[in-house]
């Protein structure tokens, strides 16, 4: 398999294999645009299908982490057809040798604890890899790093990640443009909770700062319900009624 390496130059005719169409895919393609400059990575297989890689300098991630001198792994996705052909331990490896040449601590992703969840890296893989457990959050959510350097000080959340609670009662949604379903699916929930009389607040994480300091350890997505966290699972409008269903049994 060829990947493709996706930059500013060409990001405008290229495929990025997890957007959807039209201004989800626009939404998922600016927020990249702004974060080259960062030091973003972004790799995708030549052959159409959701098989790529995205990371950034821990320093400039878009996460509730201390993690300087690490690479951070926004997402790691190969699903579909494009599984059980080693495209991930490509696109991994790709993000090793780019760490080594950086002079990396290491890198470090997120995952639940013990099992795969939705939008989180499977634990199981990550292990067979050689990363390890550097930080728990207490709603399970793993911050797994892959060493590169003996005895460097290990990633770690910072406090508001790693007891998340939010302080408003209701629900309380935290997410960012990083994830083109956010985009579509955010604004449906909006609505069918307006519709329900159910109380519902989002907040629009647009800068590097805020996203920094959110009080969960996910950004892209995080769901609250009066102050305990719920899910990082981007929730459809169907899906959020089910949910709301099931807490108010």
């Amino acid at each position: 398999m060829n990947y493709i390496h996706i930059t500013k130059e060409n990001i405008d005719r290229e495929h990025i294999c997890c957007a959807m169409s039209g201004k989800q895919s626009v939404a998922k393609k600016e927020w990249l645009r702004q974060r080259f400059d960062d030091g973003l990575v972004f790799y995708r297989s030549e052959e159409r299908g959701k098989c790529f890689i995205e990371y950034i300098p821990a320093e400039n991630a878009w996460m509730p982490i201390a993690a300087d001198g690490y690479l951070y792994i926004n997402c790691l996705w190969v699903s579909g057809s494009m599984k059980g052909h080693g495209y991930s331990n490509d696109l991994l490896e790709a993000c090793i040798r780019d760490a080594k040449a950086q002079g990396k601590k290491g890198i470090c992703i997120l995952c639940a604890e013990g099992r795969k969840r939705e939008f989180l890296a499977d634990p199981k893989f990550l292990t067979y890899k050689g990363f390890r457990v550097a930080d728990i959050s207490d709603c399970g959510i793993n911050l797994m790093f892959l060493p590169l350097i003996e005895g460097a000080e290990l990633p770690k959340f910072k406090d508001c990640a790693k007891t998340p609670k939010a302080d408003e009662k209701g629900f309380v949604l935290y997410y960012t443009d990083q994830c083109p379903y956010t985009y579509y699916w955010v604004p449906r929930v909006q609505e069918v909770a307006k519709e329900h009389g159910i109380p519902f607040k989002a907040i629009h994480i647009i800068d590097k700062e805020s996203a920094q300091n959110v009080p969960a350890p996910v950004t892209t997505y995080a769901l609250f319900w009066d102050g305990q966290f719920l899910t990082q699972s981007i929730q459809s409008d169907k899906k959020f009624l089910a949910l709301v269903d099931r807490l108010c049994r």
